[in-house]
C-alpha cells in the first residue's frame, strides 16, 4: 500500500508526496467536505454542511500521525479530520484526471452476425446463478445487447428473469406492452409494417435505457428483427467524416410524440449523438417516425439535414447491422440509447406474431452489475 512521504502547504490544497513518487492536491474545502465524521455512519449520507464554513478555511496544523494518517487540525470550528492514506489515494482527483479515460464499450458491426451465439444466454443460467446474472449485464452494459435463450412463452413470464435486474420502467404503453398487429394502432409497433432501424421514446428527456422484446409467438412470414451499434457507426463518422459528426453532436434535433391516444403533449431537443463529459458516447437518437420539424438555425439546415441522411443510411448499411429471426421464448435485450432495432414487414394473414415489450432503466442495469462486481463472482 502506498504510504504519505511528504506533505507541503499551499494557498488553496495540500500537495501529498507519495511513497512511490506521484503527487497530489488535495484541496481545504474538498478535505473538509470529505472528513469521515462528515457522514452518517448508517445513511452515509452527508451530514456535514460546507456552507457553515468560511471559503477561507484551512488547515491550523497537519501531520502525518503515528497510525499513518492525515491528521489535520481545522482553522474553524474546533475540529480535527483524519484521513486515512488508503482512502485519499483511491480518492485522488489530482491522479484520476490524470488517467487516459478508456471506454468500456465494445463496439460491434455485422461480423457480430458470425458470432452470434457469444451474446446469447440461456435464461435458467440466469436465473439460477449470480453468475449468469452477472454474465447477461455485462453483455447488456460492454456490447449492448444480448439475446436471452428458452424463456417461457406465458403471459407476462419475462418478469422473475427482467426482475433478477431490478424493478421495470412504466410508460403509458403499461408493462408490458403488446407489440402485435392491432386496428387502427397508435404506434407503428402494432402495425405489420417495416419497422425502420429506430430508438424508442426519443421524445422523452430520459428515454428509458434498456428494452426487452420477449417473443411469444413467431410463425408469421417475416417479421425479421435487426440491431445497429450506433455508436459503432458514430465512431465510424468521428475517423472518417468528422464534419459530419461535429454536426451530429453539436445540433439539437427535435423530437415529438405523435400518439393520437395521448393527452399529453411530449417533445424534446437532442443532438443525435449525445457524448459524456469524457467524450464518450452516451446515446443515440434516430427514430425518422417521430422526429419533428426541425428547427435549428436556417444556416446549419441544409448541413444538418444532409448529416442526418448519411447518418440514417449508415444505420441501416449491412456493414454495420444484424439481422436475425426472433424464436419463442427468446428475450431480445439492448441498451435503446445505443443500440437501434428494426424489423421487416410481416404478413399477419400467415400466421400470428406476439411479443411482449418492458423498459428498465439504464441506472438499475449499471447499478446492479457494480454490486455484482464487489462480491467478486
Amino acid at each position: 500500500m502506498n504510504t504519505i512521504s511528504k506533505i507541503e502547504r499551499n494557498n488553496s490544497y495540500l500537495k501529498v508526496i507519495w511513497s512511490d513518487g506521484k503527487e497530489s492536491q488535495f484541496n481545504y474545502l474538498w478535505l473538509r467536505d470529505n472528513c469521515p465524521t462528515a457522514h452518517d455512519k448508517n445513511t452515509n449520507h452527508r451530514m456535514f454542511n460546507i456552507l457553515e464554513v468560511s471559503k477561507n478555511i484551512n488547515p491550523k496544523k497537519y501531520i502525518i500521525n503515528k497510525d499513518g494518517k492525515l491528521e489535520i487540525e481545522w482553522s474553524e470550528g474546533e475540529h480535527t479530520s483524519y484521513f486515512d492514506p488508503k482512502w485519499l489515494r483511491e480518492n485522488c482527483y489530482t491522479l484520476k484526471n490524470k488517467t487516459k479515460y478508456k471506454s468500456p464499450y465494445k463496439l460491434w458491426d455485422n461480423s457480430l452476425k458470425k458470432n452470434f451465439k457469444s451474446i446469447c444466454i440461456d435464461h435458467d443460467e440466469i436465473i439460477n446463478s449470480d453468475k449468469g446474472l452477472k454474465k447477461w449485464l455485462e453483455l447488456l452494459h460492454y456490447t449492448g445487447i444480448a439475446i436471452v435463450k428458452n424463456t417461457p412463452v406465458k403471459d407476462k413470464s419475462a418478469f422473475p428473469v427482467l426482475n433478477r435486474i431490478s424493478h421495470t420502467r412504466e410508460t403509458f404503453f403499461k408493462t408490458p406492452f403488446e407489440v402485435i398487429n392491432i386496428p387502427k394502432p397508435n404506434n407503428s409497433a402494432y402495425t405489420a409494417h417495416a419497422l425502420r432501424n429506430h430508438m424508442d421514446l426519443p421524445w422523452f428527456e430520459n428515454p428509458p435505457g434498456y428494452q426487452f422484446l420477449h417473443c411469444l409467438i413467431n410463425a408469421a412470414e417475416g417479421g425479421d428483427s435487426s440491431a445497429v451499434d450506433g455508436f459503432a457507426v458514430a465512431e465510424y463518422l468521428k475517423n472518417n467524416k468528422i464534419d459530419v459528426y461535429k454536426i451530429l453532436t453539436e445540433v439539437y434535433l427535435k423530437f415529438r410524440d405523435k400518439d393520437y391516444t395521448q393527452d399529453n403533449h411530449r417533445g424534446f431537443h437532442a443532438p443525435a449523438i449525445g457524448l459524456t463529459k469524457d467524450k464518450d458516447y452516451h446515446d443515440i437518437r434516430f427514430s425518422i417516425a417521430t422526429m419533428d420539424s426541425l428547427d435549428c438555425h436556417p444556416d446549419l439546415m441544409d448541413k444538418v439535414y444532409k448529416a442526418h441522411h448519411e447518418f440514417g443510411n449508415l444505420l441501416h448499411d449491412d456493414r454495420f447491422q444484424i439481422k436475425f429471426r426472433m424464436e419463442p421464448g427468446d428475450i431480445f435485450s439492448f441498451n435503446n440509447r445505443r443500440v437501434l432495432h428494426g424489423r421487416t414487414e410481416f404478413n399477419p394473414q400467415s400466421g400470428n406474431r406476439h411479443l411482449q415489450g418492458y423498459y428498465i432503466d439504464r441506472d438499475e442495469i449499471i447499478g446492479r452489475l457494480n454490486f455484482l462486481k464487489l462480491t467478486n463472482l
